[in-house]
Formats: structure tokens, C-alpha cells, sequence
């Protein structure tokens, strides 16, 4: 695909019309998908679809459009000849864009990562084996993301890589289910099997009378999946330049009132590690690590090439949202072994949903349990939990109230795929807190 890829912006060069330029930004995949209900296979197929972005640039006007590719070269370079004319034709009509900010200083990269994935026969019927007889649903998604980026200036990036991601849930009956995930870039059949015998751990729990308790605030562990939905909901603006110059960030306490999170809380953008690339649409390099927060403190924001032009800032590669793409929490010091006796009474909270924000400007969040919540007695799960409601600050959760993070820590991939495979990630720890409030 890199060739056809480059073989394709090669050709736009020669067909671009005088003092125009352009940036291409391709998303590739060719994925397998295979869709579980009740232990059985009922979905299987792939997907291999590519799309390409064309934003024609001339002075400050540009048109940004997107073309899906089929694989024929002859073929595709016909739609890019008409897509090029009508471009040309709209940038006759659409005003300056005094925020147009693309990159002209040549950075090429190439990076192909190993692919250690199996193939899909073999996991799926490693999964059989382990999930016959459970009620068990989820689906199965893998093989190969591609990244794109080429210029009028002769800049060219690339980036391969092959991941999988497995989200399942097993169910008891009605809504008694336990959910979980598996994900990464190498299949191993014993992190997998690990993983389904505590998944049976907790459903035999969850067998036992579900409990309802009173409202209050309750010493609570989150898992790095539960962990996840609180920082994804953190992240609708909350490390954004443009939304924190606009004072619409819900982090502004801890940029204008000297409020800080717990010193051990380190929150980073790793795209080194992550599954996107080291590139963006726009064609400029992001670094391998941004420091989010560090020690509690706020410490840098995601500036996207717009708002640096806005601001006459320098950007640092970040997406159009200024959402991160690659969270990654530092290591606590706590065994996760352990971790029921260091909760000794509580609640062990697996996954949270339907979060929003109660109150933005301080950063209050709510949202329900989901599935399989347990309520914990001197350091051992004794009852499922009925569905709870939380509402509670960010800086009591990370705060005053974190008594602690996992030295242990999950990769977690995006199961999103609408339209395609999400290339975002994170690697989180579980955290331990003390008095998370339950109002219902």
C-alpha cells in the first residue's frame, strides 16, 4: 500500500495546478472482524478499504475532500484528475482561511512495524476452546492499520502496524454480565486464558444476591478499564490549548487557581508507544512524549497547527480536537496482587458508563457502574452490586482522595470502528480511592 500510496501524490504533483500545493493524508486497513453470541461464531468477514484526504492549498484558501481508493491505479488517478478540477473550481469561492497553517519544512519517516499476529482461524479457535459453554458475546478485530502522509514540498511519511483488540462481555442472565478486553500485538494464548479465568471468577460472584447500599462516600478501586472512561470523558477538551486560552478547558483550576491532582499522578501523551503515527494530517512531526500533567501539576496543552497559527505558538503535532490519542499514566506502587486487601472494604468497580459532566468548571463528573461492580469485606469480594450513580470532582478522585496507583499497568485500544479501526490507545494503571462519592 505504501508504494500505491506514494505512486498516487507522485502523480498529484505532476497534475497540480500552477502556485497550488497540497497535503494527502492516507487511513488504510485491511482487518478481520468475527462477531461472538452465546459461544458461537455468528459474523465473520474482513474489511480492506482505503481513504484518501486532499487538502489543494492556494495562498490562504484550501479545500480539504476525501476520495475512497480502489486498488486500481488508472482507475484512481481518474477520480483524483476530476476531484482536482472541482477543488480547483471551489477555490475560486471560499474566503481566506487566516488559520491555514500546513508544514513546509521536509520531515520524512517510514517506520513498518513486526506483524506478529497469527492468523485469525488460529485465534478464533483458541477463543472457542476457552469460552464453550459460557453465555459469551464480543467481537474479534485485527490485522493492519496504515498511515500516509505526502506534500507539494516532497515530504513523505509512512507508518504499518498490525494490532488485534478482543472486546467480550460473559453473561449470568438479564444485565449480570462480566466485561473485559484483551489487546495488543502479539496473540498469546496464556494472557488470554488468564484472562478468562478471572472473568469466571467474578461471574461466579455475581451468582450471589446483588446487594443495594446507602448513598455516601465509599473507599472504591478502579480498574484501568474504569479508570480509562474517566479520562476519555477528561479528554473532550481537557488538555487543549485552544480550550484552555478560551477558558472552556474543564481543567481551569489547575491552570488559573493554583489547584492541583495527587503528586503521584503523571499523565502523558505517548505517541511513541501508541498505535497512530508520529505525524498529522496537517504533516507535522508530533513528539514522542508530551507531558500532560506532572506531579499533580498542569504541564503542557495539545496545540494543533490552527490554534498555533491563532495564537502565534509553535504546535506540537497535535489532532484537530486537541484530544490525545495515546494516554499513558505512569506506575504506582501498588502490588495489584494485593489490591483487595489494600481496598479491605469498599467497592471493586470494573467499568463505568453513560459519564458526562455535572459540573465543567469543576471538573465534577458523573456516571453510572456498569456490570460487574462488587462490594469487598476485609479484603474479600463478598456481593455483586446493584447499578450505581457517581458524582464527583476530578481533583477529589485524583486528588486528596487517591490513595494510590498500580505498579501494573493494561493496554488498552479504542474499540471504536466506525468507519474504521481507532488507532487510539492508552496505558493505564488501576487506582485505589478513598470517600468516591454515590448520590443514587
Amino acid at each position: 500500500m505504501q508504494n500505491y500510496f506514494y505512486a498516487l501524490t507522485d502523480r498529484i504533483q505532476n497534475l497540480l495546478p500552477k502556485n497550488h500545493h497540497f497535503t494527502c493524508y492516507l487511513s488504510s486497513e485491511d482487518s478481520d472482524f468475527v462477531r461472538f453470541n452465546q459461544a458461537k461464531i455468528r459474523q465473520a468477514g474482513s474489511v480492506k478499504q482505503s481513504v484518501l484526504q486532499l487538502d489543494l492549498i492556494h495562498g490562504q484558501k484550501h479545500t480539504l475532500s476525501s476520495i475512497g481508493l480502489s486498488d486500481n491505479l488508472e482507475t484512481d488517478i481518474e477520480k483524483l484528475k476530476n476531484l482536482l478540477r472541482q477543488e480547483e473550481e471551489k477555490l475560486t469561492q471560499v474566503p481566506d482561511d487566516p488559520y491555514l497553517l500546513y508544514a513546509t519544512d521536509v520531515r520524512s519517516s517510514e517506520e513498518i512495524r513486526p506483524n506478529h499476529l497469527p492468523g485469525a482461524p488460529e485465534t478464533i479457535q483458541d477463543i472457542l476452546r476457552q469460552v464453550k459453554n459460557l453465555d459469551f458475546v464480543g467481537i474479534y478485530a485485527s490485522g493492519a492499520t496504515h498511515r500516509g502522509f505526502a506534500n507539494s514540498f516532497g515530504q513523505k511519511n509512512w507508518l504499518s502496524s498490525f494490532s488485534f483488540n478482543f472486546d467480550f462481555s460473559v453473561y449470568l442472565h438479564s444485565d449480570k454480565a462480566v466485561k473485559s478486553s484483551y489487546a495488543g500485538f502479539d496473540w498469546d494464548l496464556e494472557s488470554f486464558d488468564k484472562e478468562i479465568t478471572q472473568v469466571k471468577e467474578k461471574l461466579s460472584v455475581l451468582q450471589k444476591p446483588s446487594i443495594t447500599i446507602k448513598p455516601g462516600k465509599y473507599r472504591t478501586y478502579l480498574t484501568p478499564t474504569a479508570f480509562y472512561d474517566i479520562l476519555s470523558l477528561l479528554s473532550w477538551g481537557g488538555f487543549s490549548e485552544k480550550m484552555t486560552r478560551t477558558k472552556q478547558s474543564p481543567l481551569l483550576r489547575l491552570q488559573d487557581r493554583g489547584e492541583s491532582l495527587h503528586s503521584c499522578f503523571h499523565l502523558s501523551e505517548n505517541s511513541k508507544e501508541g498505535l497512530g503515527p508520529l505525524f498529522q494530517t496537517d504533516g507535522f512531526i508530533k513528539p514522542g512524549n508530551v507531558s500532560l500533567i506532572k506531579s499533580g501539576k498542569l504541564d503542557q496543552c495539545l496545540i494543533s497547527p490552527r490554534t498555533a497559527k491563532e495564537y502565534s505558538i509553535a504546535t506540537n503535532g497535535a489532532n484537530a480536537m486537541e484530544a490525545p490519542e495515546s494516554l499513558d499514566v505512569a506506575a504506582g506502587h501498588l502490588n495489584r496482587n494485593a489490591i483487595l486487601k489494600e481496598l479491605d472494604t469498599g467497592l471493586y468497580v470494573n467499568n463505568l458508563w453513560y459519564l458526562n459532566y455535572s459540573d465543567k468548571p469543576g471538573c465534577r463528573m458523573t456516571g453510572m457502574t456498569r456490570f460487574a461492580t462488587f462490594w469487598v469485606e476485609n479484603g474479600q469480594i463478598t456481593s455483586p452490586l446493584n447499578v450505581m450513580r457517581f458524582d464527583d470532582s476530578l481533583y477529589h478522585i485524583l486528588g486528596d482522595n487517591l490513595l494510590g496507583l498500580t505498579k501494573e499497568r493494561d493496554f488498552l485500544i479504542d474499540s471504536g470502528t466506525y468507519e474504521e479501526r481507532s488507532t487510539a490507545s492508552a496505558r493505564l494503571p488501576g487506582a485505589l480511592i478513598d470517600n468516591f462519592n454515590l448520590t443514587l
